[in-house]
Protein backbone atom coordinates (compact mmCIF):
# COMPACT_ATOMS: atom_id res chain seq x y z
CA UNK A 1 0.00 0.00 0.00
CA UNK A 2 1.32 3.24 -1.01
CA UNK A 3 1.92 6.21 1.80
CA UNK A 4 -0.69 8.51 0.14
CA UNK A 5 -3.30 5.70 0.51
CA UNK A 6 -1.79 5.19 4.26
CA UNK A 7 -2.29 8.97 4.80
CA UNK A 8 -5.73 9.23 3.57
CA UNK A 9 -6.68 6.51 6.00
CA UNK A 10 -4.99 7.48 9.20
CA UNK A 11 -6.37 10.90 8.26
CA UNK A 12 -9.95 9.51 8.30
CA UNK A 13 -9.01 7.36 11.51
CA UNK A 14 -8.09 10.73 12.99
CA UNK A 15 -11.29 12.24 12.38
CA UNK A 16 -13.50 9.34 13.43
CA UNK A 17 -11.59 9.08 16.93
CA UNK A 18 -11.95 13.23 17.41
CA UNK A 19 -16.31 12.14 16.25
CA UNK A 20 -16.13 9.52 19.03
CA UNK A 21 -14.65 12.02 22.07
CA UNK A 22 -11.23 11.18 21.26
CA UNK A 23 -9.63 14.73 20.69
CA UNK A 24 -6.32 15.11 22.27
CA UNK A 25 -4.92 18.00 24.31
CA UNK A 26 -1.98 20.02 23.16
CA UNK A 27 0.36 18.02 25.30
CA UNK A 28 -0.89 14.29 24.88
CA UNK A 29 0.53 11.42 23.49
CA UNK A 30 -1.27 10.60 19.95
CA UNK A 31 -1.37 7.02 18.93
CA UNK A 32 -1.33 4.63 16.01
CA UNK A 33 -1.04 0.99 15.29
CA UNK A 34 0.45 0.18 11.76
CA UNK A 35 2.19 -3.14 10.44
CA UNK A 36 5.06 -3.15 8.60
CA UNK A 37 4.32 -3.91 4.96
CA UNK A 38 5.82 -5.16 2.07
CA UNK A 39 6.10 -2.17 0.45
CA UNK A 40 8.19 -0.55 3.62
CA UNK A 41 11.32 -3.24 3.53
CA UNK A 42 14.62 -2.67 1.56
CA UNK A 43 16.96 -5.50 0.49
CA UNK A 44 18.27 -6.62 3.87
CA UNK A 45 14.04 -7.56 4.29
CA UNK A 46 13.57 -4.67 7.19
CA UNK A 47 11.97 -1.54 7.55
CA UNK A 48 13.66 0.67 4.79
CA UNK A 49 15.64 3.41 7.31
CA UNK A 50 13.26 6.38 4.82
CA UNK A 51 10.38 4.51 5.07
CA UNK A 52 10.36 5.47 9.07
CA UNK A 53 9.76 9.50 8.25
CA UNK A 54 7.28 8.66 6.03
CA UNK A 55 5.17 6.39 8.61
CA UNK A 56 5.88 9.29 11.12
CA UNK A 57 3.87 11.32 8.89
CA UNK A 58 1.09 9.05 9.92
CA UNK A 59 1.53 9.99 13.57
CA UNK A 60 1.60 13.98 12.83
CA UNK A 61 -1.43 13.72 10.59
CA UNK A 62 -3.14 12.14 13.53
CA UNK A 63 -1.91 14.17 16.03
CA UNK A 64 -2.80 17.20 14.17
CA UNK A 65 -6.48 16.12 13.82
CA UNK A 66 -6.76 14.99 16.59
CA UNK A 67 -5.87 18.18 18.87
CA UNK A 68 -7.65 20.67 16.63
CA UNK A 69 -4.98 21.56 15.29
CA UNK A 70 -5.44 20.94 11.06
CA UNK A 71 -8.96 22.56 11.15
CA UNK A 72 -7.27 25.64 12.75
CA UNK A 73 -4.73 25.96 9.98
CA UNK A 74 -7.07 24.89 7.00
CA UNK A 75 -9.09 27.85 8.13
CA UNK A 76 -6.71 30.88 7.97
CA UNK A 77 -4.87 29.27 5.14
CA UNK A 78 -1.91 27.62 6.96
CA UNK A 79 0.63 24.62 6.35
CA UNK A 80 3.51 23.01 8.33
CA UNK A 81 6.53 22.14 6.96
CA UNK A 82 9.41 20.00 8.51
CA UNK A 83 12.68 22.05 8.16
CA UNK A 84 15.04 19.58 10.03
CA UNK A 85 14.35 16.14 11.32
CA UNK A 86 17.06 13.73 13.27
CA UNK A 87 16.15 9.92 13.48
CA UNK A 88 18.01 7.09 15.99
CA UNK A 89 17.27 3.31 15.07
CA UNK A 90 17.28 1.20 17.99
CA UNK A 91 16.14 -2.20 16.38
CA UNK A 92 14.33 -3.00 13.04
CA UNK A 93 11.15 -3.40 12.77
CA UNK A 94 10.41 -6.97 10.28
CA UNK A 95 7.69 -7.85 7.77
CA UNK A 96 4.42 -8.11 9.43
CA UNK A 97 5.52 -6.62 12.40
CA UNK A 98 3.06 -4.78 14.27
CA UNK A 99 3.94 -1.13 16.01
CA UNK A 100 2.82 2.08 17.36
CA UNK A 101 3.54 4.98 16.58
CA UNK A 102 3.88 7.63 19.55
CA UNK A 103 3.36 11.17 18.64
CA UNK A 104 3.79 14.27 20.56
CA UNK A 105 4.58 17.83 21.01
CA UNK A 106 7.50 18.24 23.03
CA UNK A 107 8.23 22.50 22.66
CA UNK A 108 9.15 25.32 20.33
CA UNK A 109 11.17 28.23 20.20
CA UNK A 110 10.85 31.30 18.50
CA UNK A 111 10.59 29.86 14.86
CA UNK A 112 9.59 26.54 15.22
CA UNK A 113 7.64 23.39 17.12
CA UNK A 114 9.41 20.54 18.22
CA UNK A 115 8.03 17.03 17.32
CA UNK A 116 9.14 13.62 18.84
CA UNK A 117 7.35 10.49 17.20
CA UNK A 118 8.28 6.88 18.51
CA UNK A 119 8.03 3.45 17.05
CA UNK A 120 7.07 1.52 19.39
CA UNK A 121 6.88 -2.58 20.13
CA UNK A 122 5.34 -4.01 23.50
CA UNK A 123 6.07 -0.68 25.67
CA UNK A 124 9.89 -0.85 23.74
CA UNK A 125 11.16 2.01 21.78
CA UNK A 126 12.94 0.93 18.47
CA UNK A 127 13.15 4.06 16.80
CA UNK A 128 12.87 8.04 17.33
CA UNK A 129 12.92 11.17 15.54
CA UNK A 130 12.70 14.77 16.29
CA UNK A 131 11.23 16.89 14.24
CA UNK A 132 11.35 20.73 14.47
CA UNK A 133 8.67 22.51 11.56
CA UNK A 134 7.70 25.65 10.96
CA UNK A 135 3.92 27.43 10.52
CA UNK A 136 3.93 29.00 6.62
CA UNK A 137 0.71 30.81 5.59
CA UNK A 138 -0.31 29.94 1.61
CA UNK A 139 -0.41 33.24 0.73
CA UNK A 140 3.52 33.70 1.79
CA UNK A 141 5.10 34.34 4.53
CA UNK A 142 5.95 32.34 8.58
CA UNK A 143 3.11 32.25 11.20
CA UNK A 144 4.74 33.85 14.25
CA UNK A 145 4.11 31.84 17.46
CA UNK A 146 1.84 34.94 19.32
CA UNK A 147 -0.22 34.18 16.20
CA UNK A 148 -0.37 30.77 16.01
CA UNK A 149 -0.79 31.03 20.17
CA UNK A 150 -3.82 33.25 19.64
CA UNK A 151 -5.47 31.22 17.28
CA UNK A 152 -5.32 27.84 19.41
CA UNK A 153 -4.17 28.67 23.18
CA UNK A 154 -0.67 28.60 24.41
CA UNK A 155 -0.89 25.00 25.51
CA UNK A 156 0.45 24.50 29.64
CA UNK A 157 2.46 21.45 30.78
CA UNK A 158 5.24 21.34 27.72
CA UNK A 159 8.37 19.89 29.05
CA UNK A 160 11.41 22.51 28.35
CA UNK A 161 13.42 21.24 25.23
CA UNK A 162 16.36 19.17 26.33
CA UNK A 163 19.38 21.23 25.26
CA UNK A 164 20.60 18.55 23.22
CA UNK A 165 18.00 19.12 20.47
CA UNK A 166 18.46 23.36 20.80
CA UNK A 167 22.11 22.67 20.06
CA UNK A 168 21.31 19.90 17.08
CA UNK A 169 18.47 22.43 15.41
CA UNK A 170 21.36 25.06 15.17
CA UNK A 171 24.65 22.94 14.35
CA UNK A 172 22.31 21.61 11.07
CA UNK A 173 20.50 24.98 10.27
CA UNK A 174 21.07 25.63 6.57
CA UNK A 175 20.86 29.27 5.44
CA UNK A 176 17.40 30.77 4.99
CA UNK A 177 15.61 30.35 1.55
CA UNK A 178 16.38 34.16 0.33
CA UNK A 179 19.90 33.80 1.29
CA UNK A 180 23.14 32.34 -0.57
CA UNK A 181 23.89 28.61 -0.07
CA UNK A 182 26.40 27.73 -2.04
CA UNK A 183 27.22 23.68 -2.09
CA UNK A 184 31.14 24.27 -1.83
CA UNK A 185 32.61 20.83 -0.38
CA UNK A 186 35.77 21.78 2.57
Amino acid sequence: MNVIWRTLLAIARARRRVRRGGRLGPTDIGTIRLTTLPTDLDILRHMNNGRYLSLFDLGRWDLLIRTGLFDTMKERGWYAVVSSETVTFRKSLELWQRFDVESRLIGHDDKAVFLEHRAVVDGEVYARVIVRARMLRRSGGTVSHDELFAAVGRPEGIPDIEDWIHDWAAATALPPTKAPAPSTWH
